[in-house]
């Protein structure tokens, strides 16, 4: 067995060109100054519906008071997103929480002074609005922030309630801290080794049948040991939601998601019903035909993403990943390539796992004038290659869009993972044209897998949170009751060549988009979907591919997706469009059928 990747060279992020530390006088500094902005916008609270009649005058108001808005907005996404990343690497560390948590409290406080100014703006008839950014084209720029404002007004609540929500907001997210401070501080015994929650599910992918057996069935006894705390995490959260969303009269629980994501509700049930028409035809399909590859009858769960080969799997060192993204992405058009150099070339990427440092990768934008960081765990292996290409993707994305300014630029979920899908599949496109021919089957079944763990996977997750939310209605669910939902909804997507051995059902207390962000998990599926569209696109006209795709990670926020989406012929409110998507993996799983 090949010695385990050293991971002490790799890098570490510095992030005292936004603070030094938990003193730096600029995060007091920031906080005051978004206080101050904050009170010239309060001082303008009436003026809005004021100007009604006067077109001219509240379009200018408009521009002033957006401008203020976005000002302040800068300096409280600054010293949150400090917070945020500092202690994502420290989560064993009560100060990190703690500072983490205050400065919520303290940016929520600031920010609720200002809530009028949306319900002073959704008080506005459309009409008035139009003739307003009319009267005064300046404002016209702020035309696709006023349409996502103008989305919430069927949801709006009066203003004190509004207030109340955001006043309490930072309590309810207390709930998140403590699963996520469970989960980072997570260790199970594996073997003779102790392993941290990244590492067991990193083990779960090692050739030897036997480690994986063993991390498997530690991490089930893991979060069998916290279950009943991360339940009540959850159901508290999902309770939180339901009055929420009862007061706000959202017709169903994932409506909000839906509202940020500026997404049909058909589109999605679309997509949800066309990658469940082809479970059997992609995933079924494809882990019988890894069973018989590997001599059983059914696979274990822990075998899902057992490597074919029993060798060890090639390791990437660090720069050899790093050529692979750059070359890939000059591949796609030389500026993708020289903004990812900028990150590689500065200390914005954190990718040494630790003990205290949370799993999952994320590139974080911050704001339009400061750049994002990249986090992620890197262990050496192919898909920590395609992690980076995907987070890199971000990157890319957020860098390409922040001339627009923070509120513009802000992009929802759905077009959101559109770059990082994408740069993720440059990758694979090279690694799969440099295989050999006898690692070509390898790199097919791990090509297939991302895609079922892209998109077969969090549609599953989807299903499991419409069916979770909709029986916590009734009241709480005891673990158990969670467990049996997750066992019904997995073994429904991954088919009865996998065998979902006992302490599976406590699985799904890892999955931390639950806690994070209902109903997140689909833009996953979306995501990938629409990249498989794009791609299609590419292969016909790379040329003239490029300029388009720049143009619409340039968009940022400003366009739909279906307006972003229009250039390229692709009409994702059809289920034909997913439908085709989920095509193009079901012929991947003929290939590879062909070579078992």
């Amino acid at each position: 067995m090949n010695a385990p990747f050293k991971t002490d060279a790799l890098p570490e992020w510095r992030l005292d060109d936004l603070y030094a530390d938990r003193d730096d006088p600029r995060i007091e500094a920031d906080l005051k100054a978004a206080t101050e902005i904050n009170a010239k916008l309060v001082e303008m609270k009436g003026q809005f519906v004021a100007a009604r009649g006067q077109p001219a005058v509240l379009g200018e108001r408009l521009d002033r008071g957006v401008q203020l808005h976005e000002a302040a907005t800068n300096a409280l996404w600054s010293v949150g997103a400090y917070a945020s990343l500092a202690a994502s690497t420290a989560r064993n560390d009560p100060a990190w929480s703690k500072f983490e948590a205050d400065l919520r409290t303290k940016a929520a406080q600031i920010g609720a002074e200002s809530l009028f100014f949306a319900l002073e703006i959704n008080e506005l008839e459309d009409a008035e609005l139009e003739a307003a950014l009319a009267a005064h084209p300046a404002a016209q720029r702020w035309r696709p922030w006023l349409r996502r404002v103008r989305a919430s007004r069927p949801h709006e609540l009066t203003p004190d309630l509004e207030r109340l929500l955001v006043d309490r907001g930072p309590a309810v997210a207390n709930w998140v801290r403590l699963s996520d401070e469970i989960l980072a501080g997570l260790t199970a015994t594996v073997g003779d080794e102790t392993l941290t929650l990244p590492e067991i599910l990193n083990r779960m992918s090692d050739p030897d049948g036997r480690r994986r057996e063993q991390a498997a069935q530690a991490l089930a006894e893991a979060l069998q040991e916290r279950s009943a705390t991360l339940a009540l995490c959850l159901n508290t959260l999902a309770f939180e939601k339901q009055v929420e969303d009862r007061w706000r009269k959202y017709p169903s629980p994932a409506a909000s998601r839906h509202l940020a994501n500026e997404v049909d509700a058909d589109a999605v049930e679309a997509l949800e019903v066309a990658v469940v028409e082809a479970y059997e035809s992609v995933s079924h399909r494809y882990y019988r035909l890894k069973a018989k590859v590997l001599g059983k009858e059914v696979l274990d769960h822990w075998d899902r993403n057992a490597p074919l080969e029993t060798n060890q799997p090639k390791i990437y060192g660090w720069d050899e990943a790093r050529g692979m993204v750059l070359e890939s992405f000059e591949a796609l058009a030389p500026k993708f390539a020289d903004t990812a150099r900028t990150f590689f070339a500065q200390p914005w990427i954190d990718a040494r796992p630790r003990p205290g440092k949370q799993s999952g990768a994320y590139s974080h934008p911050v704001t339009a004038n400061r750049h994002p960081y990249v986090f992620m765990n890197y262990m050496g292996e192919r898909r920590d290659v395609l992690t980076l290409a995907h987070e890199l993707g971000h990157a890319v994305h957020q860098t390409l869009c922040a001339p627009l300014g923070t509120l513009l630029a802000d992009t929802p979920l759905t077009l959101a993972e559109t770059a990082s899908i994408f740069g993720e599949g440059l990758v694979f496109e090279r690694l799969l044209a440099e295989a050999a021919p006898e690692e070509r089957r390898g790199l097919l079944a791990g090509k297939i897998e991302d895609g079922i763990n892209t998109v077969v996977r969090q549609i599953a997750f989807h299903r499991f949170e419409t069916r979770f939310h909709a029986a916590r209605l009734q009241g709480e669910l005891s673990p158990d009751e969670i467990g049996g939902l997750w066992l019904e909804v997995m073994g429904e997507s991954l088919g009865p060549a996998v065998r979902l051995n006992e302490g599976y059902e406590h699985y799904w207390a890892y999955v931390s988009h639950f806690v994070h962000a209902p109903f997140y998990v689909y833009a996953y599926a979306f995501g990938d979907l629409l990249v498989r569209g794009l791609m299609e696109k590419r292969r016909e006209d790379p040329e003239g591919f490029a300029p388009l795709y720049e143009q619409l990670l340039a968009a940022g926020g400003t366009k739909t997706y279906v307006e972003a989406l229009a250039p390229f012929g692709l009409n994702p409110r059809e289920k034909a469009f997913w439908a085709a998507g989920m095509k193009q993996l079901e012929r991947l799983v003929d290939e590879f059928e062909a070579l078992v």
